[in-house]
């Protein structure tokens, strides 16, 4: 029986050559098969057909997070470097075989928009590396994830899909994506969730997310929008008042849109409607308690009840305050009574008032204050036409000019009174529906207009008075019987000195007198003496003149005895 040698190593390489179709420079920058012949520290010992072995370092035979697994005997794929070194090994290498094996498998898979399967093992500027099979990629961060991850640990060293979005072999780059992946399974979720959804249902969902205007809820693989206006009938400031990440929370789905894949949630539409019979809960002209939700430039809103708001604009909130923004008259939280206006239960409006549900303070002030009723306040303002003057029930009654004092032009009387003087006056009319209160000043002196005289004196006029009382310094005396009152002085009671003496005068005496003027007070001075010179003068000029040789006492005789006939 013929025995077969043994073949050597020579014939091994010799072989190997043959095979790969050339001599040993064919070897250089392929994949061959090699045996691990032995393992010294951390290097395995490969023997792939050369005349020497090479050695590799065990770590390029570990996947990424891993331990080497490679035993004595084992056949593995190494690329060849150079055949020899200086030492006159081999320069072999498992990662750049791995590699090149792995570049030529993702042109296939990306050709054929495949996922292929990666390791997230470590961090770099911008993003991460990703291990597929071999070959390096980059993992950018923004495609991570559908969402912002802070920490990307739990997800490093895991073996999970990736698409490919980009290589270049001759560069030796190549991007990936994770998000596509979990976006493309969430869209599926999505379609096969989406349809078995219809409007009107109630489901169970989870809270996901809170905004200023609502919030995100999970139905189980597809978010709804719960806006903040659907979460209950009552105000909701903030969505947060209400809700909290990870709650559980019934809602019914309001609107499907299939081609967006959006849904809107509604957690109200679950509740009984408030607004339901609202018109004949709260009929027109019912007062009610509420409570002022929010104020702006135009109005308060009352809350009635929750669910139930009404406006009161700023013109119904104050029977006197004009002109003033409504968060000077009420404020937020404020317990309030208002009168309902009117109901429009298809537009879920009600207009309130805060005036009509307090007493009309000219009603209030005309039942207190009848006509002729003395009154007193501060001037609060003057104008062209009167004074306005303050009074109970916080309510202004006006004074026309022409009722400010006897005697006196408009003008004059105005300049008479100033802003923050306290005066009274007398009241002339109210009128509630014009919300008016007319005053008088000058009526409130002894003999004026309001005790019936018809008219007023002027500067210069000669009137009958009556002496009310004597004085050393003169006489206080009234127009006729019930007129203005004035006073004459001591030296206004005649020219001669004996007519100057007051106590030849008797209470009750009547004479003629002229109106000289007025005094502060805006009482008529009275002058017996004016009197006298102007019926001199008058006397002369009619009845003779300093020429014609007649006396004075001839003249004043003439006058008098045309005056007696």
């Amino acid at each position: 029986m013929a025995t077969t040698a043994t073949p050597t190593r020579d014939d091994f390489a010799a072989l190997l050559n043959e095979s790969l179709g050339g001599d040993n420079e064919g070897f250089e920058g392929r994949v061959v098969k090699g045996i691990v012949t032995g393992i010294e520290n951390d290097l395995a010992v490969i023997d792939v057909g050369l005349k020497s072995e090479g050695r590799v370092p065990l770590r390029e035979f570990a996947a990424p997070g891993q331990k080497a697994e490679v035993q004595v005997g084992d056949e593995v794929e190494v690329y060849v470097d150079r055949i020899e070194n200086t030492h006159g090994e081999a320069m072999l290498s498992r990662d750049r075989a791995r590699r090149e094996a792995a570049w030529d498998k993702l042109e296939t898979q990306h050709a054929a928009n495949e996922r292929v399967e990666g390791v997230i093992f470590g961090r770099v500027k911008g993003g991460f590396t990703v291990d597929l099979g071999g070959a390096v990629a980059f993992l950018p961060g923004s495609q991570v994830d559908i969402r912002p991850v802070r920490d990307v640990t739990p997800l490093m060293d895991l073996p999970q899909p990736f698409q490919i979005l980009k290589m270049d072999r001759r560069r030796g780059n190549i991007v990936v994506s994770r998000r596509a992946i979990l976006e493309e399974n969430r869209a599926e979720q999505r379609s096969g969730l989406i349809q078995s959804l219809a409007e009107g249902q109630v489901v169970d969902g989870v809270v996901k997310n809170i905004t200023d205007y609502g919030a995100f809820v999970d139905l189980g693989g597809i978010d709804g929008l719960l806006h903040v206006t659907d979460i209950s009938y009552k105000r909701v400031g903030h969505p947060s008042e209400v809700l909290n990440i990870g709650d559980t929370v019934k809602v019914q789905i309001v609107r499907i849109n299939r081609e967006t894949q959006r849904i809107s949630l509604g957690m109200k539409q679950l509740e009984t409607d408030p607004w339901e019979g609202a018109a004949a809960k709260y009929p027109v002209g019912g007062v009610f308690k509420g409570r002022v939700t929010n104020i702006t430039e135009y109005g308060a809103f009352v809350e009635l009840e929750p669910g139930i708001e009404g406006l009161v604009h700023v013109s119904e909130m104050s029977w006197t305050k004009k002109n003033v923004h409504p968060g000077k008259i009420v404020s937020t939280s404020q317990e309030v009574d208002v009168s309902v206006l009117e109901v429009d239960g298809e537009k879920r409006r009600i207009s309130l008032g805060l005036k009509q549900a307090q007493a009309n303070p000219w009603e209030a002030f005309a039942a207190a204050h009848p006509v002729g009723t003395e009154v007193e306040g501060e001037v609060k303002n003057s104008t062209e036409f009167g004074l306005f003057i303050g009074l109970d029930g916080d309510v202004d009654g006006m004074v026309h000019m022409s009722d400010i004092a006897w005697g006196v032009s408009g003008e004059e009387a105005l300049n008479l009174h100033h802003k923050g003087e306290m005066v009274q006056a007398v009241v002339l009319d109210v009128d509630v529906e014009k919300e008016r209160i007319s005053l008088g000043m000058k009526q409130l002196e002894r003999g004026g207009v309001a005790a019936g005289a018809s008219g007023s004196i002027n500067k210069g006029e000669v009137v009958t008075v009556t002496v009310l009382e004597v004085r050393d310094g003169g006489l206080e005396v009234q127009q006729g019987d019930d007129g203005a009152t004035g006073f004459i002085k001591r030296i206004d009671l005649g020219r001669d000195r004996d007519e100057q003496r007051p106590e030849r005068f008797q209470v009750g005496q009547k004479f003629d007198a002229m109106v000289i003027g007025f005094d502060r007070s805006k009482k008529p001075n009275f002058s017996v003496k004016a009197m006298q010179i102007a019926e001199e003068k008058q006397a002369v000029a009619q009845y003779g003149s300093s020429d014609s040789g007649a006396s004075l006492g001839d003249i004043l005789g003439e006058a008098l005895k045309q005056k007696n006939s």
